[in-house]
Parts: structure tokens; sequence; C-alpha cells
């Protein structure tokens, strides 16, 4: 049996009096989508927030894939660069730089993992073509529908061929055709082999895409 990918044990965090994620425990296998659903409030994003090493739990544990050198086992936060090298990341805001086209979006997103230029050129007219976004190479966010803002992040997301992807509700605000779109998206990269962690507050979707699902209802 393979590995989880990330392994969450006992994940808590409080405001004050108040408990946003109260003792979660879950694992993510290889090619395995997660749906972690719940209303607004429930503390899903607080908790791909404590996975990415943003917000620090007040309890418990993030662990993720054994590191091919060491065979260790990677511990956020200790690891967080390690760790942040293998994973591909869509949040609920957009975060697209709206100075550059969606191609030196991609580019420049790359450096930011310490990839050569001459080895994320290759990749970037494969991903467009992925994202349905070939025609749009040289277009600026702005220029673009939200639909294709959100398919832009999500191939932006995959410059570093990510092990693990972290969709936090990476279609709200979308129309149903974009929706279904990106939906084809998602489950062609599970197809590829690519493991997902997706928020959502939407039942159809986390139902299409995901293999199991969490739900947190105390928000």
């Amino acid at each position: 049996m393979s590995q989880p990918l990330i392994t969450v044990s006992g994940l808590t965090k409080r405001y004050g009096s108040v408990v946003v994620v109260d003792d979660l425990s879950f694992v993510i296998a290889p090619g395995e989508c997660l749906g972690v659903i719940g209303p607004n409030g429930a503390g899903k994003t607080t908790t791909i927030r404590m996975c990415l090493g943003l917000t620090t739990p007040d309890a418990g544990d993030i662990a993720f894939f054994p590191d091919d050198a060491t065979a260790r086992t990677l511990q956020m936060p200790r690891d967080a660069l390690a760790i942040k090298a293998q994973l591909g990341v869509v949040s609920q805001s957009d975060t697209l730089d709206p100075d550059f086209s969606c191609f030196e979006n991609l580019l420049v997103y790359g450096r930011y993992f310490g990839m050569r230029t001459e080895d994320v050129r290759p990749r970037i007219a494969g991903l467009l073509d992925f994202a349905a976004l070939a025609h749009k190479a040289g277009s600026k966010p702005g220029e673009l529908s939200g639909g294709m803002r959100r398919r832009l992040s999500l191939a932006r997301a995959l410059v570093n061929d990510p092990r693990l992807l972290l969709l936090d509700e990476p279609t709200t605000g979308l129309d149903p055709q974009a929706r279904h779109l990106m939906w084809e998206r998602l489950q062609l990269l599970l197809q590829q082999g690519k493991s997902i962690l997706l928020t959502t507050h939407f039942m159809d979707e986390a139902e299409r895409l995901c293999s199991r699902l969490l739900v947190l209802d105390h928000g």
C-alpha cells in the first residue's frame, strides 16, 4: 500500500473562545481526492492555511510525503520549503499578477521555485493548453473572464509538477458552464495520478470529484 502524501492528526485551531477547527484528522493517498465540505465559517480555509504553514495550529500534527533523499517524513512547519516545492495551491482569492500576461504569470511563478527560464518555458504551452487558454497566452488577467482566471490559477499551480494540490473553493463565483469546465480539468489531473485536497460548499462538486468526503459542520 502506498504511503499517504499527507497525514493530519488532531488538528485544532482556536481564536479566543471560538474553536475554528476541532480535532481534525485525515490522510490523502496518492491519486486520491479528499473533499472537505462545509458552510462558510466551518474552518475549511483555516485547515488549508495550517497545511501550508501560514497559520499555526494550537494542537495536532501535519506530516507530508517522505523525503526522497532521506526517506524521513516531512513535517510542517519544520520542512516548509521542501514541502511547498511539491505542492500546488489555488486559493480562494485571485493572486495572479495583473501586470503580466498569462504566459508571464506562469514563467515568473516557476522562477519562485528556483526553476530556470529554459526549463519553465517548455512547460508553459502545455499548461495553457490544459487550461484551454492557449489562445490567451499574451492576455493579461484583467482581460479574462472569471472562469479563465481560475483555470489560469490552476495552470500556475501545476508549474512545479506538484504531487499534491490544495484547492480552496476553486469554483466559487463561477457560472455553471465555467464550473463544469473546471471540473473536467480536475478530473484529468486525478486521471494523471495527482492527489487533491479540495474544499467546497457545493455537495454536487464534492460528489463528482472526490473519492472521500470530510464534513465540517460546526461553523
